[in-house]
């Protein structure tokens, strides 16, 4: 049979998609806009928003499939399932599928994929706020072209990662799912991540566009007051770097309103800004249920096909995760010709254009996944170069806090006392878009799925020949303590979404356990671990404290990477991606300050976090020597090197961070004291040395003075050399001069690094 334009895999996926969509009714083109999702109205606890309240019951496909589907919701990550099982039933669906629509066109599978495959017996990774405390670009962008592997060998086509929000106030819930405080670092690891995934085949999505974690009184799904200059400086640099440089091919809307405006009814950031402007021509596609809440929640829409109309219009090109306003709401309307059939075409183009991109319209296309054609006959969602790559970035992410009186590491024959509520804890490990914490608590009977070492078998197994006890501390010459979060969802956790927090305070009257085992001043040294979602205030007991271990739910292979590090034989290299406060209350501001943010006489309240961002501790030494700038003047589109030599002065091979700050001493409109513009991690033998260069140019230190106007100007700056962004080393001027000049979104984005050995 002679196949048609459309099913030439030798043209241009856009002329294709262009091709078919003349040939599709209006249905069919809206069918393409909608998806279901299987096994939503089940008896489990809700995973998205109002699930309970806004899932229908099951919809009658044989009526809906005629027509077509654009998508198909997590389909492994709903409800516990044999991944093999699942993987032949998502073949089998496809096939009904094709089989039900004239032109044969399959659905498009995406899964969330935030520590991994969200999948019963799916690898779990450490959390977002893990790969930020790496400062490894590279390590990331290599662990999600594995888990792109993995959701791909099963018949996944797009993942719903990374989250590209900055944290603002972590009190917010969701503070575990994102990379940090800081827009370079969050833009810089979140393109890594973008870029692995992308490299597998898997369609990226970046989330939440935009200003998610910006919410009032750090609460959940709540409105947003920022201006625009935060909106351009703070929370939109990371995704025109995911898109411009990592590829992705999709963005999500966020569920939140900004300055009235609900994203998913906002043309000016969906449409203007993002494909106007960026030039961005992949799918837009809703959050959960995000369409239907223009209606019930925001109030900006008096129907579903209000609703409908005005998130289409506004840019949003898929409705998840199932059908609603996009279906028979906005149908009626647009035969009725309140919506134009132009919004539907220009959105059904997009999507059609994607599914090109991914071999969807080929000739030879089949359902039936690359992990069953193989010819094994079984799915391994947990394989070897996964663990291993769990464990490097588990091990890499640890922060050493504290270690004033040298306690770590651990004697290999000491006795040890370990103690806390997730001393023997699986879910010290896990963050809430893990499997485990998503869905699993729903089910306990069911078992974990995958090997989660806790920290206990992972520090008998480490230390086989100390006397470890947990009970009491009696006789013990140091106490291991561990404390921290219990993820979850929707008020199920101490954190995850929905889990948001009052104060900083250790939840759960932790803090009590601390001042108990603290009390006694003869007692032994305490080293506190932390597993948590969130920094939380320890200035209470840092001066008590022998040392201080921090994590963010480092996945599966946290326990192990936790006692590799207290023993000695992982050297510490994470850095704080969010500063860690010294108090509960009086929430102190991201180390993104300007000067009336800081300390003064105006306020009694002091803001300085206890451990700054970027913070961090090794068991070997290291020299900064010889910084050196390139020029110490430049015009304001040129740039300048900067060089500094370090060395390993300790007895351990370890590894130092060395972070590039921008001081901008008199601008245009009130500036942050100390901004993150560039980071190298140098890995170096003991004695052995480096030498150091960032490539920085004037674009780098643009800030917007007016709506929609960034530019860089002439003056003064000062280039920081630093260990955290309260640890400066070396200060070097540098001087911008000539014409003010106007930046715009091709400016340059990163500062890069080279180490060079020897």
């Amino acid at each position: 049979m002679e196949h048609q334009q459309w099913q030439d895999p030798s043209r241009p996926a856009a002329e294709r998609a262009a091709d078919l969509l003349a040939r599709l009714t209006l249905e069919e083109k809206l069918a393409q806009l909608s998806s279901i999702w299987p096994g939503s109205d089940g008896d489990g606890a809700d995973v998205a928003p109002l699930q309970g309240a806004l899932t229908e019951p099951e919809l009658d496909l044989n009526a809906l499939l005629p027509h077509g589907l654009g998508q198909v919701t997590r389909p492994f990550g709903t409800n516990p399932v044999d991944p093999t099982d699942r993987a032949r039933t998502l073949a089998d669906d496809q096939r009904k599928i094709v089989a039900a629509n004239r032109h044969g066109i399959p659905a498009l599978a995406h899964e969330e994929c935030l520590t991994g495959f969200t999948a019963w017996q799916a690898t779990v990774l450490p959390t977002p706020l893990a790969w930020g405390a790496t400062f490894h670009p590279e390590l990331v962008e290599e662990t999600a072209r594995l888990i792109g592997d993995s959701l791909r060998s099963v018949g996944i086509h797009q993942g719903l990662s990374p989250v590209l929000d900055v944290v603002r106030d972590p009190r917010w819930g969701r503070t575990e799912e994102t990379i940090g405080e800081d827009p370079y670092l969050v833009s810089t690891i979140a393109t890594g991540y973008v870029r692995g995934l992308e490299s597998a085949g898997v369609v990226a999505t970046l989330k939440h566009f935009a200003g998610y974690a910006a919410s009032r009184g750090a609460r959940n799904h709540a409105p947003v007051s920022m201006g625009p200059r935060e909106l351009a400086d703070v929370v939109l640099p990371p995704f025109e770097m995911a898109l411009r440089e990592g590829g992705a091919r999709s963005v999500m809307a966020t569920y939140v309103d900004l300055d009235g405006v609900p994203a998913h009814g906002d043309a000016w950031l969906l449409t203007r800004l993002l494909r106007e402007e960026w030039g961005f021509t992949g799918t837009v596609v809703s959050d959960y249920f995000g369409v239907t809440f223009l209606e019930t929640t925001h109030g900006v829409a008096g129907s579903p096909a209000e609703a409908g109309a005005l998130a289409l219009t506004a840019g949003v090109d898929v409705e998840l995760p199932a059908v609603r306003a996009f279906g028979l709401p906005l149908l009626k309307a647009v035969r009725s010709g309140e919506v134009e059939e132009a919004l539907v075409d220009r959105a059904a183009l997009r999507v059609l254009t994607q599914k090109a991109e991914l071999g969807l319209l080929d000739p030879g296309w089949s359902p039936e996944p690359p992990a069953l054609a193989a010819g094994s006959g079984t799915v391994d969602l947990d394989p070897p170069q996964l663990r291993a790559a769990a464990r490097r970035l588990a091990e890499e992410s640890v922060v050493l806090l504290a270690n004033p009186r040298g306690v770590l590491p651990l004697s290999p024959t000491a006795r040890i006392a370990v103690t806390g509520p997730f001393a023997d804890e699986v879910a010290a490990m896990l963050g809430c878009y893990s499997f485990p914490r998503h869905v699993g608590v729903e089910h306990p009977e069911l078992p974990l799925g995958v090997e989660v070492p806790t920290l206990l078998e992972s520090l008998r197994a480490e230390l086989p020949d100390a006397v470890i006890s947990t009970e009491g501390t009696d006789g013990a010459e140091v106490v291991v303590v561990a404390v921290g979060d219990r993820s979850g969802l929707f008020g199920r956790g101490t954190s995850g979404e929905g889990c948001d927090a009052a104060d900083l305070e250790l939840p759960d009257g932790q803090g009590a356990l601390l001042d108990e085992l603290l009390a006694a001043e003869d007692g032994p040294p305490v080293v506190l671990v932390l597993c948590a979602g969130r920094p939380y205030a320890l200035g209470r007991w840092a001066d008590r404290l022998a040392a201080i271990v921090q994590t963010f739910f480092p996945g599966e292979e946290g326990g192990p990477a936790l006692a590799g590090v207290l023993s000695g034989r992982v050297n510490p290299s994470g850095r704080l991606p969010v500063g860690v406060p010294a108090h509960p209350g009086g929430q102190p501001w991201t180390y993104l300050a300007p000067p009336l943010g800081l300390l003064g006489d105006a306020s009694n309240i002091d803001p300085t976090p206890l451990y700054p961002f970027g913070h961090g501790l090794s068991y070997t030494s290291f020299a900064w020597d010889a910084p050196a700038l390139s020029t110490r003047t430049t015009d304001t589109g040129g740039g300048a090197d900067v060089e500094i030599t370090v060395t390993n002065t300790g007895d351990l091979a370890g590894t130092e961070v060395v972070q590039l700050y921008l001081h901008d001493p008199v601008a245009a409109v009130v500036r942050p004291v100390n901004r993150l513009i560039g980071f190298a991690r140098v890995e170096l033998a003991a004695g052995a040395t480096a030498r150091v260069r960032f490539a920085f140019h004037a674009d780098l230190a643009a800030y917007t003075v007016a709506p929609g106007r960034r530019v860089t100007d002439p003056g003064d700056l000062e280039l920081r050399l630093a260990a955290s962004s309260g640890d400066i080393r070396h200060r070097l001027p540098l001087t911008l001069t000539g014409p003010e000049r106007v930046v715009g979104h091709d400016r340059r984005l990163r500062c890069p690094a080279e180490v060079i050995e020897g």
